[in-house]
Order: structure tokens, then C-alpha cells, then sequence
């Protein structure tokens, strides 16, 4: 049978339970949270690791760009989670898909700039026409400038969309390579074996910076606009 990429994953069961409960109940685990006076190692990370983003990215932020916060730290946490979710077997990753990712960078974008047209009028205007610019360049220059603005949206949602596709593409490819391999010869598979480990442990690292850079280029449209 002829695998799609495109197609929906079948069901699988473990023991008689299906896999896909296991996979649901995953982010709770991850996310989970204390009632106690003392809470426990995991929920001690996990607030550290948001004080130390909040720390990295809001500093720079003026009182109106730091209101935009929770949505970032949100929105951080919702695309590192779904790219870590999307590499678990028999589960698909939402971030693969461009319509998605330009669902999120559009309205981000679009509410950056509405913001600094309505704030900062005069400075938004501005960085269509740089000063100093000859005469004879300044009608090539507006348009150059607009089509950039226009273009920073599908330049976000286009990088998460590559650099996510990308890593599960090699994977699978890889991991095809390497099943056909044991019954040819295995220490070449043994060997493709290895590369599919380390490009697994990569994309895990790719998952998390793919949402570091995402939340922080809307970060840095943010500070251009607050």
C-alpha cells in the first residue's frame, strides 16, 4: 500500500487501549498543576522557564506593549506543545499545515500594527520613507516598504511551516530508509538507526526553538509599533 504524507494517521491500540487516549492525556501531564503548599519539581521548571521568557522578552517592552503579555507567554506555550505533541507516533502536527500557522501570525501582526498606527501615528508613517531619501526614490521606496510590512506575516507563518515540515519529513524518510535496511544489511541499519536518534533529539530542540522565534518576532513587531 501506497503511503500519503497528507493522510490521516490509522488508529493503533496498546495492549487493547487505543493509543490516541495516551496521547490526549499527555499535555496534562506536562502542564499539570499543584494544589499544595509545596509544589512539586515539574511545576517549579515550568514556572521558571515562563519568569525567565517573560524576563528575556517583555524587558524591552514599553507599559503598553507588556499588556500583550499572557497572549505571548500563551502563545509560546501553544506552539512548543502542539510541535512536541506532533512528534509522538500516530499523532499529526497542526504546525505542518500554512493555513494554520498564517491564522496565527495574521491577526498577531495585524493587531501590532493597528496598534502603532493608532499610538504612534507619525513614527508608524515614518518607516515608510527613511530619511534623507533622494526624490526620484521616494515613490520605489513606499512601495518597497509596504510590500515588506505586508510580506512580515507569510514570512512567520512560512518559517514555523518549513523548518516543521522539514524535521518530520527527514524522520519519516529516515525511518523508511532504515526498516528497509534490516533486511539488507543491519549495521547499515544499525547506522541509520543512530541518525534517526540524533535527528529525533534535534527536532525536540527545533520544537521549542521554532516557538521561541515565532512568539519573538511578534515580540519585536510589538516593540516596533508600542
Amino acid at each position: 500500500m501506497n503511503e500519503n504524507l497528507l493522510s490521516p494517521p490509522p488508529s493503533h491500540t496498546l495492549m487493547g487501549i487505543p493509543v490516541v487516549i495516551a496521547i490526549i492525556m499527555l499535555p496534562t501531564i506536562m502542564f499539570s498543576h499543584s494544589n499544595r503548599i509545596y509544589n512539586n519539581r515539574l511545576v517549579v521548571f515550568q514556572q521558571w522557564i515562563v519568569q525567565m521568557i517573560i524576563k528575556q522578552m517583555m524587558s524591552i517592552h514599553s507599559q503598553k506593549g507588556r499588556s500583550w503579555t499572557l497572549l505571548l507567554i500563551s502563545l509560546i506555550i501553544f506552539i512548543g506543545s502542539t510541535n512536541l505533541l506532533g512528534l509522538l507516533p500516530h499523532t499529526f502536527t497542526p504546525t505542518t499545515q500554512l493555513s494554520m500557522n498564517l491564522g496565527m501570525a495574521i491577526p498577531l501582526w495585524a493587531g501590532a500594527v493597528i496598534l502603532g498606527f493608532r499610538n504612534k501615528t507619525k513614527s508608524a508613517l515614518a518607516h515608510f520613507l527613511p530619511q534623507g531619501t533622494p526624490i526620484p526614490l521616494i515613490p520605489m521606496l513606499i512601495i518597497i516598504e509596504t510590500i515588506s510590512l505586508f510580506i512580515q506575516p507569510m514570512a512567520l507563518a512560512v518559517r514555523l511551516t518549513a523548518n516543521i515540515t522539514a524535521g518530520h519529513l527527514l524522520i519519516h524518510l529516515i525511518g523508511g530508509a532504515t526498516l528497509v535496511l534490516l533486511s539488507i544489511n543491519i549495521p547499515t541499519a544499525l547506522i541509520t538507526f543512530l541518525i534517526l536518534t540524533l535527528l529525533t533529539i534535534l527536532e525536540f530542540a527545533v520544537a521549542l526553538i521554532q516557538a521561541y522565534v515565532f512568539t519573538l518576532l511578534v515580540s519585536l513587531y510589538l516593540h516596533d509599533n508600542t
